[in-house]
C-alpha cells in the first residue's frame, strides 16, 4: 500500500500562498488517484481536492475551488497542492491519501479509498494575521 510524507506547511498571513507536497512510497502511484484531505482540531476530516492517475482530471471542494490547484509528477513520486489566497478557515493539518476515483463521480474527492489506512504525519497550515 502507498504511504505518503507531507511537507510544505507553515504559518502564513491571510491572502498568502503555500505549496504543499506529498512524497509517495510504495508501489502503485502511477495508477492511483490521489486526494488531499485536511483536518482542523475538533473537526472532521474533509476532502479538499483529488487528481486521477494521469493527472488530466481533477476535482475540488467548493471551499477551495479557484484558490487551490492539485498536480502530480509521477516520475518524482510527488503530488502537490498549490494553495493561494489562503483564509483563516484553511488552517488545518493536510494529508494525502489514495481515493477510489477522481472526476468520475460527484464528490469523489470527499472520501479516501476505503482500503487506505497508512495516514502520514500531515503538514500543518496556519493562516493568521
Amino acid at each position: 500500500q502507498l504511504r505518503f510524507v507531507e511537507s510544505g506547511g507553515g504559518l502564513v498571513q491571510p491572502g498568502g500562498s503555500l505549496l504543499l507536497s506529498c512524497l509517495a512510497f510504495g508501489d502503485g502511484l502511477d495508477y492511483s488517484a490521489i486526494g488531499w484531505f485536511r483536518q482542523a482540531p475538533g473537526r472532521e476530516r474533509e476532502g479538499v481536492a483529488c487528481i486521477n492517475d494521469s493527472g488530466f482530471s481533477t476535482s475540488y471542494a467548493d471551499s477551495v475551488k479557484g484558490r487551490f490547484t492539485i498536480s502530480r509528477e509521477n516520475a518524482k513520486n510527488t503530488v502537490r497542492l498549490q494553495t493561494t489566497r489562503l483564509k483563516p478557515e484553511d488552517t488545518s493539518a493536510y494529508y494525502c491519501a489514495t481515493v477510489s476515483s477522481c472526476g468520475l463521480r460527484h464528490g469523489d474527492f470527499e472520501k479516501p479509498d476505503p482500503a487506505f489506512s497508512s495516514w502520514g504525519q500531515g503538514t500543518v497550515v496556519a493562516v493568521s494575521a
